[in-house]
């Protein structure tokens, strides 16, 4: 018998570039228009003249355009207790003015102080678009979306990796400004400034810079960082210095500019590791819902009121073909441009709306200006006045032909300081004549060749970036149309950006687990081969773990990764599925001087699957590469991820069983680490938790704050704990299969803790294990447990 010592950490009795696009410190500022110049003659007519010292609602709303990007505020009358979103305090009286594309709500002294951006101008102050990891549906108390602003009372969507919840109609809409976690070759930067989200604060939380409560649990109100986790006010974050520091936290997060992950096909949930069977995925496009349920919603919202008219709005061909639609009320006499403006609003679209029109499924063009006449009265048809036949209630926003355009091109992959030019295309503008006409705008001589560039199209879904090269004999202006007759909300969420032709050598990682173990690399090669028709001239086998049995390939092609991704989940070898995660490359040499990464294991069917909170905590607080899911291919994806890292530190979320684990496959890979012995802390989630209570980390975990646990992590001082390694030699010799003689049994090999129990009370605890894994949910209580063990059979 050989014996070691484990180093652990023994718990604590006391205990740029990439910054929020949602800054609102510049962007276009423009009220969208919400009645016709002839209603709005005679309100103005009605109104009497305001006092001298008492500017009237129009001129407020007017003042308030010039700090409020992209809102367009109109005066309300309040019928129920109301907060403003700006100050959070209360609106006394009965007037607010409220945004009618994403109901912001202010009182009118606050109106010239607004900074935060529409929701229909926030796509285009995204500077680097990151999508959004939007796992399954679920009820969110005391949330609010951040689309529309309103509290999440019908099941909606969170971010896996942010602060982000919105409805599920809303999803479509929401801006890619999620937190960038790694480079993937477009616009890498070392330093990194502050990622904002608006809302959603802890109760106690408090402004940074005046240190007032600047949580609100009435609106959504009160700025955060997502990576050093400081709040501010809506009016004092702007004077925050713009460099991230990642907070309390500095040393065990895993900077995202030392990750490096190829992942143009890959969807969120599969970089970050996110099992498939605790988040559902929809099936269709990125920015899909659900139509039953997006349809049941929007009807549930109907008004029974007689004087308006509810209409079904498709913003394009593609949302046709999905029964996609939003629901607007207009009165139901209304002019075409009234009811234009309210389309636009619902799709938060803050176009002009002279450059739209409503189309019918079966005829092109509009025979007049009214939209709807339903008093069913006999009235004589005037021309200009209503339809020639009866009015259908569901209608499609067009973008009207246009000669020419101006479009904005941006540099950002460049490194240059400047954030877009724009220029005018018309029909006979191509992708090679808008090249040569940007690059003298950003300053490049005309020794440069144009064909070392090239115009890239990027669609800024929420769940997924899509790129697109273009052509270089491609219309310019027949792609935006294109584009507009497929969806106008796209149009909306699209951006061209001018690149090098720089080349990148393409490498994805790609391990693949449950293959039989102790084989040479020649011949896990032959079994890929076989299994997964990999092609040896774009796939090479980089690491073998023969005694786990697992290997991590190394692919040249994007394609060809994504499809080996999805047949390895499919496939089994001798009778066991394999499994297949992507993982990232750390960038060791990149990493600050005092940076420990903590590598995280989580076990999500631990005590009574409390795993699956710490798991969601754990990706906000710290980089989602560094933390791992036990059932999605054990921890060896995780160790081979961290394996060049000079100085890490694990924490283990769950009971003794998985701790084990652990701390044995660390044995058996310990020589391949460059930090051979990374001390190991404990998050007892088990039934049991006897190592913990040892290691005093608690006899379990009871709610404690995630962002606390780290704390005690980061403080905890190591202590030195007995790992046995014990050699079983058989006693009998053994018939061979294939000769019939007999051979002695091979040696056994296992690894155990310092304490150990033999005999009847090992047999006790095998079979409370598998009466466990039989009915789980009888088994999830720590305080029963002894009892379990004591009464069973």
């Amino acid at each position: 018998m050989a014996d070691g010592a484990r180093s652990l950490l023994g718990g604590s009795r006391s205990s740029s570039p990439l910054s929020s696009p949602l800054l609102g410190r510049g962007g276009k500022s423009r009220s969208l228009p919400t009645q016709s110049s002839s209603s709005r003659q005679q309100r103005q007519q009605q109104t009497p003249p305001a006092s001298p010292k008492q500017p009237s609602p129009q001129q407020a709303a007017a003042a308030s355009r010039g700090s409020a990007p992209g809102h367009g505020f109109k005066r309300v009358t309040l019928t129920k207790p109301t907060f403003c979103h700006y100050c959070t305090d209360f609106i006394w009286g009965l007037a607010g003015y409220l945004c009618e594309v994403c109901n912001f709500m202010s009182h009118e002294k606050c109106l010239k102080h607004v900074k935060i951006p529409c929701s229909c101008v926030a796509p285009s102050l995204v500077r680097v678009p990151v999508a959004h990891c939007l796992g399954s549906s679920g009820h969110y108390k005391k949330k609010f979306c951040a689309v529309c602003r309103k509290q999440l009372e019908s099941p909606a969507f969170r971010c896996e990796v942010c602060e982000l919840y919105v409805h599920t109609d809303c999803a479509p809409f929401a801006c890619s400004d999620c937190r960038r976690c790694h480079e993937d070759g477009h616009q890498d930067h070392d330093t990194y400034h502050h990622h904002w989200r608006e809302g959603n604060l802890p109760s106690g939380a408090r402004c940074k810079i005046c240190k007032k409560t600047c949580g609100s649990s009435e609106v959504l109100s009160g700025m955060r960082c997502e990576w050093c986790g400081i709040t501010a006010h809506a009016a004092c974050y702007v004077i925050v210095p713009p460099e991230c520091t990642f907070g309390r936290l500095r040393n065990m997060i895993l900077p995202p500019n030392c990750v490096r992950l190829f992942s143009r096909n890959f969807s969120k949930m599969h970089c970050f590791r996110i099992s498939e069977s605790l988040q559902t995925e929809t099936d269709d496009d990125d920015d899909d819902v659900d139509s039953s349920m997006q349809v049941s919603l929007k009807e549930s919202q109907v008004s029974t009121e007689s004087s308006k008219q509810t209409l079904k709005i498709y913003d394009g061909n593609d949302a046709v073909k999905r029964n996609q639609y939003r629901l607007i009320m207009v009165p139901r006499i209304a002019k075409n441009d009234e009811v234009v403006e309210a389309a636009l609003r619902a799709y938060y679209i803050n176009d002009d709306h002279q450059d739209y029109e409503l189309q019918t499924f079966t005829q092109q063009a509009l025979f007049c200006d009214d939209i709807i006449n339903r008093n069913h009265a006999s009235e004589e048809v005037h021309s200009g006045s209503v339809f020639r036949e009866a009015v259908p209630e569901a209608w499609i926003i067009r973008a009207k032909p246009r000669d020419n355009e101006v479009i904005k091109i941006y540099p950002g992959w460049l490194k240059v300081g400047m954030a877009c030019v724009s220029i005018r295309v018309n029909k006979e503008s191509t992708t090679q004549m808008v090249i040569e006409e940007v690059l003298p705008l950003l300053g490049y001589q005309q020794l440069e060749t144009p064909h070392n560039f090239r115009l890239v199209e990027v669609l800024m879904g929420s769940k997924q970036v899509q790129r697109m090269v273009l052509d270089d004999h491609e219309l310019i202006l027949g792609r935006f149309q294109d584009i507009r007759k497929t969806s106008i909300r796209q149009m909306n969420q699209t951006r061209f950006y001018i690149v090098e032709n720089n080349v990148s050598t393409v490498r994805v990682h790609l391990f693949v687990g449950g293959l039989p173990p102790h084989l040479s690399t020649e011949e896990y090669t032959n079994i890929l081969k076989d299994e997964l028709t990999i092609r040896t001239n774009l796939v090479s086998v980089s690491h073998v773990y023969s005694s786990q049995g697992a290997v991590v390939l190394e692919i040249s092609c994007f394609s060809e990764a994504e499809r080996l991704y999805m047949l390895a989940k499919d496939t089994t070898v001798n009778d066991k599925t394999l499994t297949a995660v992507v993982l990232p490359e750390v960038l060791s040499a990149k990493l600050p001087q005092n940076c420990c990464p903590l590598l995280v294991f989580v076990n999500p069917k631990s005590g009574g699957l409390k795993g699956r909170d710490l798991l969601y905590s754990f990706r906000k607080l710290l980089n989602p590469h560094q933390v791992f899911e036990l059932t999605n291919g054990g921890p060896l994806p995780g160790f081979h991820m961290f394996s060049q890292i000079p100085n890490f530190r694990i924490l283990v979320c769950g009971g003794d069983g998985t701790v084990g684990w652990v701390l044995g496959a660390l044995e058996e890979i310990r020589h391949r680490l460059v930090c051979s012995e990374p001390s190991v802390a404990i998050v007892p989630l088990g039934t049991g938790n006897d190592l913990g209570r040892v290691l005093r980390w608690g006899a379990g975990y009871s709610g404690e704050d995630p962002y606390s646990i780290l704390i005690s992590v980061d403080e905890a001082n190591n202590v030195l704990m007995d790992r046995w390694t014990i050699l079983l030699d058989a006693q009998e010799a053994i018939e061979s299969p294939e000769n019939g003689v007999l051979e002695p049994e091979p040696p056994k090999i296992v690894q155990m803790n310092n304490y150990c129990g033999l005999g009847i009370d090992a047999e006790l605890s095998l079979d409370f294990h598998h009466a466990r894994e039989e009915e789980p949910d009888k088994f999830n209580s720590r305080y029963l447990q002894p009892n379990f063990q004591l009464i069973h059979p």
